[in-house]
């Protein structure tokens, strides 16, 4: 039962005790996972930009900073309302000025235009869709030709809450994401292990060729 509630709050953190004691280990786990993920996609300073599940926030300030031409943009999708709330605190000075945008939606079905963003980063977060193809159809759909997506992950750890019943079925397997990525059109659909001090990562990239 325990797993069950936890997994909840992990995927859909909600404004309550145990909501706010995940917001806290989604600060401090995946603060290097988010940096990572926002520097592997490389972005540049006129590109339209989107995180997928932002949580508190802290990918999004990551990738503002290197936004730093009128042109660049950057967008945030999160299914949690707690999430969503924090980032627009987090994020209220450049919600302001129009850079920042942050939709509170499933990411199956986002509120953005066919073809208009250049790279799309996000960890930790597609073990939690319903479902995979639909999610990485519509990422496709969002993405620019070329366009260039990035999710980071630390599989030893996902693997761990798995055994412990903490991840819904079978959705947390990069091979089931990977799959739904190809089936959905990305190619160059890849997995690398990467090392950031001591920390062990992994990097799913896919290629919006269209």
């Amino acid at each position: 039962m325990w797993a069950e509630k936890f997994g909840k709050q992990l995927g859909n953190p909600t404004r309550s005790v145990a909501g706010w004691l995940v917001s806290k280990l989604l600060t401090v786990r995946n603060q290097v996972l988010e940096e990572n993920a926002v520097q592997l996609c490389g972005i540049q300073p006129g590109d339209t930009v989107l995180e997928l599940g932002h949580g508190p926030g802290l990918g999004l300030q990551s990738a503002a900073k290197l936004l730093t031409e009128p042109t660049g943009r950057l967008i945030g999708v999160d299914y949690s309302e707690f999430m969503h709330q924090m980032a627009s605190e987090r994020m209220k000075e450049l919600l302001a000025s129009g850079k920042v945008t942050l939709h509170h939606c499933d990411v199956a079905a986002m509120p953005l235009a066919d073809n208009t963003v250049d790279k799309v980063f996000h960890c930790n977060c597609y073990y939690f869709w319903p479902d995979l193809r639909k999610g990485a159809t519509e990422i496709y759909r969002v993405m620019k030709p070329g366009g260039l997506m990035v999710t980071t992950l630390r599989l030893f750890h996902v693997a761990t809450l798995a055994a412990k019943r903490v991840m819904p079925g079978e959705n947390w397997r990069p091979e089931a994401y990977m799959a739904a990525l190809r089936d959905s059109g990305f190619t160059d659909v890849r997995m690398e292990t990467k090392q950031h001090k001591h920390i062990t990562f992994q990097a799913i990239y896919a290629t919006a060729l269209k």
